[in-house]
């Protein structure tokens, strides 16, 4: 009950940072790479929202924008790293032998690969190709997890008795894998990919801050972090609001993500488990039987 109220609670959060998003840029005249020369480390006020930085750019329109990109990105990735994972780990589950070894030898080495330092090095690299690159690059260091537990649910899946008259049937192994496999498994893609999107956002909050991630003119939560980082203590408009909204994002996902597994998977956790001193019904010399109504007394009978 509690998890369901905090899906809820998730969800609607954001649905408001979704349109707060994608909706804030309407909501005002200021665009977020236009300077205003006559408001320098301007305050919040009714002309500037969150304030303004030190050449005069409004922080309500770059926060609202970096919000929006980091929502995609974080989105994108979530998608890309999710949809990779499910294919890997379920054509490794499903074929077995040489596939799954050389699958899975993929999946380990990546593992052992430290992503941060290579994304860190290949990013500055990838400046002319955009974002997109980004996202990809983020996408290919995200799945191996995911692939290995799809994996281990897709043997145990290629046992079931409608995959085995599948196979017999004569059902080509793909749309086995798509029709049966998958589909069995998609409660736990589903859960996934909502705490991917989490993960995604601070991963590119984290490289944008350190300057590997989105660069300038764009913005995202990242580089306003890094912007406002510095001058927090004199001006805190520039860093905490993007602050709180990247708090927030994360608490939604982390809220809708615990909602989605106890509703999609109830042995999870959150169902109530009996107690040993709970009883059985119908068992005789249990405290659950009704007690039966006390019988009236007999008349004793007389001896002659």
């Amino acid at each position: 009950m509690l998890a369901a109220r905090g899906a809820v609670v998730g969800a609607v959060l954001i649905l408001l940072l979704f349109a707060l998003a994608f909706g804030g840029p309407y909501l005002t005249p200021w665009d977020y790479a236009t300077p205003d020369f006559t408001a320098l480390h301007q305050p919040p006020s009714a002309e500037h929202w969150f304030g303004t930085n030190g050449v005069g750019q409004d922080v309500f329109a770059q926060t609202v924008r970096g919000l929006q990109k980091s929502l995609i990105i974080g989105l994108l990735v979530a998608l890309f790293s999710t949809v990779l994972a499910s294919l890997v780990g379920a054509c490794a589950g499903y074929f077995g032998g040489w596939a799954d070894r050389a699958l899975m030898f993929l999946v380990d080495l990546m593992l052992v690969f430290p992503s941060f330092l290579i994304i860190t090095v290949v990013s500055p690299r990838l400046r002319s190709s955009g974002w997109i690159a980004f996202v990809l690059l983020l996408a290919l260091f995200n799945w191996m997890i995911t692939a290995r537990v799809v994996r281990s649910m897709t043997i145990s899946l290629r046992e079931r008795e409608f995959v085995r008259a599948a196979r017999f049937m004569g059902v080509r192994p793909l749309r086995i894998i798509s029709r049966h496999i998958l589909p069995n498994v998609a409660s736990f893609l589903i859960v996934d990919a909502t705490i991917a999107v989490g993960g995604a956002v601070m991963s590119e909050t984290a490289l944008s801050y350190f300057g590997f991630g989105v660069r300038p003119p764009d913005v995202s939560l990242g580089t306003l972090l890094a912007a406002g980082t510095s001058e927090a203590p004199v001006f805190p408009w520039m860093f905490y609001f993007a602050a709180a909204l990247l708090v927030l994002f994360v608490l939604a996902v982390n809220l809708i993500g615990d909602g989605l597994r106890d509703a999609l998977d109830p042995t999870a956790g959150g169902a109530p488990r009996r107690s040993r001193r709970s009883v059985r019904p119908g068992r005789p010399g249990r405290s659950s039987r009704p007690d039966r109504p006390d019988l009236p007394n007999r008349p004793q009978r007389k001896r002659p």
